[in-house]
């Protein structure tokens, strides 16, 4: 619980002996407990190498963000990777707890780069890291020298040919005299002219004449480059492994 709303709080400590990740798994697991209930705000614990309590801030470097995020009507779990350079969204949301219950968030990072996400201990989210994360450039990219052949048919559907427009659907007019409308009995030919009966929309009146619709036989479907291998592409088979040893955590409140 804050002492003050729509503030940011954060603070750290280091870990009594700095450790690195290779080839085991990493468990990060804490516990969140929302006091006064939360409209908009969150709050994320960081991993991170070894930084002095007084430095740490909001652009403090980290491995890992975790937390539960909550605004409005987006309640979800963030989950947050720093690899070379760049902090990498999840593209997962799984939804998180947003009562004013203890609950234990705990993230396990295999070795063999797939993750799990638990809450209570129950699983809420795993899938391989290179999969849910932007880590790397795609394996393949569209061809850029296979491009849409000139008499390819974008068009899925067509006028149906035998749909014939019928002799006398020009001649339904688009407004008619209402049949209900009655001359006011003040109404004075003299004075007011001759009475017409105001005109409504006709019920009749289809609109412009179209031809239905039917499945176009030469359409194949949108048109797809094939795929080539990316050469930007370079396999790193250590996602999973922070590139300089672990040595504090830090809380981030906001």
């Amino acid at each position: 619980k804050t002492s003050q709303d729509a503030k940011f709080y954060a603070t750290s400590a280091q870990l009594d002996k700095e450790f690195t990740n290779k080839d085991s798994d990493l468990v990060v697991s804490f516990s969140v407990q929302h006091g006064q209930g939360i409209d908009c705000g969150g709050g994320y614990l960081k991993v991170m190498p070894k930084v002095a309590p007084a430095d740490f801030n909001g652009e403090t470097d980290y491995f890992v963000m975790f937390g539960p995020d909550i605004c409005g009507m987006s309640k979800k779990i963030h989950l947050i990777f720093h690899y070379n350079g760049k902090n990498l969204l999840w593209k997962k949301q799984p939804k998180c707890e947003d009562d004013t219950l203890t609950h234990l968030y705990t993230l396990i990072v295999h070795a063999d780069n797939t993750y799990e996400v638990q809450v209570d201990g129950e699983k809420k989210e795993s899938g391989s890291l290179e999969e849910d994360w932007d880590f790397l450039p795609a394996k393949e990219i569209d061809d850029p020298k296979d491009t849409k052949p000139e008499d390819w048919v974008d068009e899925a559907q067509i006028d149906d040919p035998e749909d014939v427009k019928p002799a006398d659907y020009d001649s339904i007019p688009e407004q008619i005299v209402d049949p209900e409308a009655e001359k006011p009995d003040d109404w004075d030919d003299e004075d007011d002219g001759e009475w017409e009966a105001p005109m409504i929309p006709n019920p009749d009146f289809k609109g412009e004449w179209r031809a239905k619709k039917i499945p176009n036989p030469a359409y194949k479907g949108p048109f797809v480059p094939k795929k080539i291998a990316n050469p930007e592409y370079k396999e790193d088979k250590e996602l999973y492994l922070t590139r300089k040893p672990l040595g504090s955590v830090g809380i981030d409140i906001w």
